[in-house]
């Protein structure tokens, strides 16, 4: 009798809810408590009122809280497809897991205070707050930037597009921290010649590209996942995915040249 046929067992990336280790639960649960940290800063601005642009407002632990929490519960997720060692993922989730907490912390610190979280060096204690910042903020490039290398040495596994969607979406990240890191080399400078205010202003013309490249690698990627729950065909669902990298990568680069041209 011919030996019957076995269908091949389909393995879930261990982020699943099912499957999530310890330090992946940990990311999901401090992602989630920034998002909430944001989303309730967004009722105290509600009821204390204030601007919501500018150094010093209650925007700023409300964008970067959502931001960051989702930023860690996207990294968390995606790299789950990466195919790379199990330690080193698990070291490096949790250092980015303290940092997203320390940037977040710093920045909802200086809102309470009334006074800004970045580019301020009026005060010892306001200058060591912004360079934490600036130091955390080199900590996020590096991190990210060793998820982004291993995306590319080596295909991540995942439906059809994944690997696409991913590599594009740790590309496009890399822009978001390169545009964050010159917003504040940028600002550094002028604060240290004595241009404070003009040290504020200089950071407008890169806040587009810094928040639109900042979320592709949670949009494209989860894109590709919500296909592979489709029935469209493969080539269908990989032409989507591409369809989806095209239009981010053009709405970055328009970005990119709106900071271009209205760069002082």
């Amino acid at each position: 009798m011919p030996s019957p046929v076995k269908t091949p067992i389909r393995r879930t990336p261990p982020t699943a809810l099912t499957g999530a280790r310890p330090a992946e639960r940990l990311c999901h649960a401090t992602g989630a408590l920034l998002v909430l940290s944001g989303l309730a800063h967004l009722v105290v601005f509600a009821v204390d009122g204030g601007p919501w642009y500018g150094p010093v407002s209650w925007r700023k632990p409300v964008t970067f809280g959502l931001s960051f929490g989702l930023t860690l519960i996207a990294v968390t997720w995606v790299t789950s497809y990466l195919r790379i060692g199990e330690r080193l993922r698990t070291v490096l989730l949790l250092v980015f897991a303290a940092d997203c907490v320390v940037e977040v912390g710093g920045i909802t610190l200086q809102a309470w205070r009334g006074v800004p979280s970045h580019l301020d060096m009026e005060t010892p204690f306001d200058t060591a707050v912004s360079m934490a910042l600036a130091v955390g903020g080199g900590v996020l490039v590096v991190l990210l930037a060793v998820f982004a290398v291993a995306s590319f040495r080596r295909r991540p596994a995942g439906p059809v597009g994944m690997a696409l969607a991913m590599r594009s979406g740790f590309a496009i990240l890399l822009v978001a921290l390169a545009s964050g890191a010159a917003m504040i080399a940028r600002g550094v400078v002028l604060v240290r010649t004595g241009h404070q205010q003009a040290a504020y202003a200089s950071t407008a013309p890169l806040k587009p590209l810094h928040g639109v490249s900042l979320h592709a690698v949670l949009v494209l990627p989860a894109l590709a996942w919500l296909l592979s729950r489709t029935s469209w065909s493969e080539q269908v669902r990989w032409r989507v995915v591409a369809a989806a990298v095209c239009c981010y990568a053009a709405a970055v680069g328009a970005a990119g040249v709106w900071a271009v041209l209205t760069y002082r």
